[in-house]
């Protein structure tokens, strides 16, 4: 009979920490804790193999599973000392989902589940506290109606609201017992009202709506959406946690809260966290309340009057910390941890790798290798790649005048500006049409992870450092301020006030993570600084990895910013760029609309040392390093205008009438033109124009070399080629070229002819273009589209569809298709190299900045790859990433 429940409890468990897979995260964290003797109220976890089971079967459990769950609840019972459904000594339990991965607040959970009009009197009299026992209930009637049975909570928090304005209070801790039953009683109502049925009385009634809710949580849209974005797959599933209910909310001496064992945000090794006193955890991770720091430093440097835990639960806080430490040295990472107090005594609910900014990753991992906690490697390993991307780019101007609107917390550093949006999904419209957005809640909620997402930063006006907003954000690398409580956001008038100032919906604000900030108007930024943890870890990246990073860049600007970042050559010189330049866009379009070679020859003499003088730049500032040139690659019609008025004005700067620059445009016009009259084909009908680049190349290498005395080796690449014949005919112009222009120097140059390989016939022809190129540079971005069929400037419209509908796991043009397109690079290399051994082989698509695509070029031995100059670092981590795997299989492999 196989096994779907394991439970844990009483200083044991069933299940270990290397369980994930099948207990998820947080059922494998708990047993490791109980296993380890830590106080974790008893339970029991669902396998993520009834999730797979739950939707291949039409929502249906295994026939086994009845049974297991009420062995696993008597198993509760008998450590607690209470009964499930007892009217006098009732067990009440949490129903928490938990998968592989941490996926926070994305989907559901219950709280306080076995309460019913009989189980409260018996919680009453057993706890000897009314107040608490129906401030429960009410609880549980809001979450279960809100997650099991669909009915919305705001109906809820109507009904609470307008009975605290009745009594003249503010807080819910405010409110005593008569209160609460009388709420409990008008939430039941309110149910039954919108369901047209009671609210269900049956503790295992609940318990498996509760489960159930749980498991189809996995596909609800917010959770969808975090999948993708976080590479998640669909199937794993997601594992169920029922576990025995320890409440912070039982009194003054009881408390709730969420912890850190270093800062999330900047990596400092102090204890960080807040904690709220006669409270749920619920209440916490949701921003309903303002929580309390944890420690007193932390408080004192927040200006906080309200005393921390360490202050008024000293004993308490001294077992917490004793628990921190013992975690952390456990797991050798840092951990984020969810406890509860409950009558003085500690309760640990759930532990797991803690999220947290690039910055902290880096200090974190650096400084446990620094005090031999892990290794070198271990810490390369422990650093997202993609997460670097926030440390990359600039901040704000600490120099620049700022016009403070409002302050509030700091929970995930960096700092954007952007036009204030109220309302997810008109953000992720916005951001879709360009446009640089700041979203602005009251508080946000796993609904709100698409506007988040698409947002340069978030704001709310409540909720801590832990709150939903603070720790999505941070995970997502967006700049966030949370619990700016002097601010008041008006929803329904899309606009925002503090001190008497409004801020509408549409204007422009500035909000700064890393201090709080929020500021009225655009601010400037400065440049990021490299060095410290971030450089130490580059170093070790550097030492560990094979692949060769390079960057895409044709502007003297991006190839300086690429060799700051690292970058050792260039991988892509994108020449069609350098000729829409202004002072040589119309010499572009004489040659274009010339009639004759003459015509266009002349022209070209116009191009040329414009073209020279790129070149003389880039090989300066690369210092002798590699240099990628790719010959002119896109149809000429895209230099060509496309307005009445454009063409009014072209037509008077060359010298021609407007009908003839409309007819040649519309000689040239293409149905398809990324299939058409481009690359290497244009080299074929005007050879002129390839002759002319490979003079510009040649003649700034040699001036270069002479200059400088660098050894200069262009690497000159020819396009779009599909057969061997047409890198042959274009090679040996390319090649007369280049020796008439050392001859007339009388300098020997070094220098490689190559092609990009982007079409799926070059990609199975390899072999025989390879006795003609000397390297190749997959562009992975055109191999993409031309074997899937898929234009990437219109996919857009349904790629989503394909994405939703689980065709794509990942956007093609994001992450390589390993599958298909990678497989067509894999033949190529081997082809190529069975021809040429000593064939050198890159991409120089944007893939060459994807953490996956870099794994997938290191396993199938290509020497480098080429992105974006801000993505160089990202790409030289994955590369080293890449490497430590490889040889970590090999090794295991050897071992066996």
């Amino acid at each position: 009979m196989s096994k779907w429940v394991y439970t844990f409890g009483d200083g044991k468990a069933e299940g270990r920490a290397d369980m994930r897979n099948l207990l998820g995260g947080k059922g494998a964290n708990l047993a490791e804790m109980a296993n380890l003797g830590l106080p974790v109220p008893p339970g029991l976890s669902i396998t993520t193999e009834v999730c797979t089971y739950f939707y291949q079967n039409g929502c249906k459990y295994p026939a086994e599973l009845t049974a297991q769950v009420e062995a696993g609840v008597h198993h509760v019972e008998q450590i607690v000392g209470a009964k499930f459904g007892d009217a006098s000594n009732p067990l009440l339990v949490s129903v928490r989902s938990g998968a592989r991965v941490s996926m926070p607040g994305m989907m559901d959970t219950v709280l306080n589940l076995g309460l019913n009009d009989v189980t409260v009197k018996g919680l009453a009299a057993q706890s000897g506290d009314d107040r608490f026992a129906y401030d429960s209930y009410r609880r549980f009637i809001q979450m279960y109606s809100d997650v099991v049975l669909g009915v919305d909570h705001y109906l809820f928090e109507e009904i609470l609201e307008e009975h605290k304005n009745e009594k003249g209070v503010v807080l819910d801790t405010e409110l005593a017992a008569e209160d609460w039953k009388i709420i409990a009683g008008l939430f039941k109502q309110k149910a039954e009202e919108e369901l047209g049925r009671p609210f269900p009385q049956d503790v295992n009634e609940q318990l498996w709506g509760a489960i159930g809710a749980v498991f189809s949580s996995w596909q609800v849209d917010r959770a969808k959406v975090y999948r993708r974005l976080h590479n998640i797959p669909e199937d794993w599933g997601t594992a169920v946690s029922v576990q025995a209910m320890v409440f912070g909310n039982m009194g003054d001496d009881s408390a709730t809260g969420v912890a850190f064992t270093r800062d999330p945000s900047t990596g400092e090794n102090a204890f960080y966290g807040e904690y709220l006193v006669n409270a749920q955890g619920e209440d916490v991770v949701a921003g309903i309340r303002t929580p309390q720091n944890l420690t007193t430093v932390a408080r004192l440097a927040a200006g906080s009057d309200k005393p921390s835990m360490e202050e008024v639960m000293p004993e308490v806080f001294g077992q917490l910390a004793d628990v921190f430490r013992k975690l952390e040295a456990h797991y050798r990472d840092m951990q984020d941890i969810e406890f509860t107090v409950q009558k003085s005594k500690l309760w640990v609910l759930q532990t797991r790798s803690g999220k947290r900014t690039a910055k902290a990753a880096l200090k974190i991992a650096v400084d446990m290798a620094a005090d031999g906690v892990i290794t070198q490697n271990e810490a390369l390993l422990r650093v997202d790649p993609a997460a670097l991307d926030q440390l990359l780019h600039p901040t704000l101007d600490p120099d620049a005048p700022r016009d403070v609107l409002t302050k509030g917390l700091p929970a995930s550093p960096g700092a954007a500006s952007g036009i204030v949006v109220f309302d997810s999904d008109e953000a992720e419209k916005l951001a879709q049409e360009g446009k640089g957005v700041i979203l602005v809640r009251i508080e946000t909620s796993p609904e709100d992870i698409h506007g988040m997402h698409a947002a340069r930063g978030i704001l709310t006006s409540r909720g801590g450092m832990t709150s939903h907003a603070a720790v999505v954000a941070r995970g997502m690398g967006r700049p966030c301020v949370s619990g700016a409580g002097t601010l008041y956001i008006n929803m329904k008038e899309a606009e925002m006030s503090c001190g008497g100032r409004t801020v509408k919906k549409g204007e422009v604000i500035t909000i700064d993570g890393s201090t709080g900030e929020v500021m009225i108007g655009a601010v400037p930024t400065v440049q990021p600084e490299l060095a410290g943890d971030f450089a130490i870890l580059m170093a070790w990246a550097d030492a560990a990895r094979r692949l060769k990073v390079r960057a895409n860049a044709e502007t003297p600007l991006d190839a300086r910013t690429a060799r700051e970042f690292g970058a050792e050559g260039i991988g892509l010189c994108r020449t069609e760029h350098m000729f829409f330049d202004t002072d040589r866009i119309i010499a572009v379009r004489q040659m274009i609309l010339a009639e004759d070679e003459a015509g266009r020859r002349a022209a070209l003499a116009k191009i040329l040392p414009m073209q020279r003088k790129d070149f003389v730049d880039l090989f300066e500032i690369m210092d002798g390093l590699p240099v990628t040139v790719r010959l002119l690659d896109p149809p000429l019609h895209e230099f060509l205008p496309r307005e009445d008025h454009e063409f009014a004005e072209v037509a008077k700067d060359i010298g021609v009438d407007v009908a003839t620059l409309r007819k040649r445009a519309g000689e040239l016009h293409e149905f398809n033109p990324m299939l058409g009259h481009r690359g290497c084909r244009l080299g074929i009908s005007y050879p002129e124009i390839y002759e002319m680049q490979a003079r510009a190349i040649a003649e700034a290498a040699v001036e270069v070399s002479q200059k400088s005395g660098a050894t200069v080796v262009p690497e000159i690449m020819i396009p779009l080629v599909a057969t061997k014949k047409e890198l042959s005919i274009l090679k040996a112009r390319v090649v007369a070229e280049v020796e008439a222009v050392c001859q007339e120097k009388g300098h020997k140059l070094s220098y490689l002819i190559g092609t990009m390989i982007e079409l799926p016939r070059a990609a199975l022809q390899a072999g025989d273009i390879a006795e003609e190129a000397e390297f190749f540079s997959f562009g992975t971005n055109d191999l993409t589209q031309t074997t899937f069929g898929l234009s990437r400037d219109d996919s857009g419209r349904f790629l989503e569809d394909y994405l939703r509908a689980g065709i794509f796991e990942r956007d093609p043009f994001v992450s390589l298709d390993q599958a298909g397109v990678g497989e067509l690079v894999e033949i190529g290399t081997t082809r190529g190299r069975k021809t040429r051994p000593d064939l050198k082989v890159g991409i120089c698509g944007e893939h060459g900045g994807d953490p996956d695509s870099i794994d997938f070029c290191e396993r199938i031995d290509l020497d480098y790859v080429s992105c974006s100059p801000y993505r160089v670092p990202i790409a030289r981590l994955a590369a080293a990433q890449a490497a430590l795997r490889r040889s970590n299989v090999a090794q295991a492999k050897d071992t066996e």
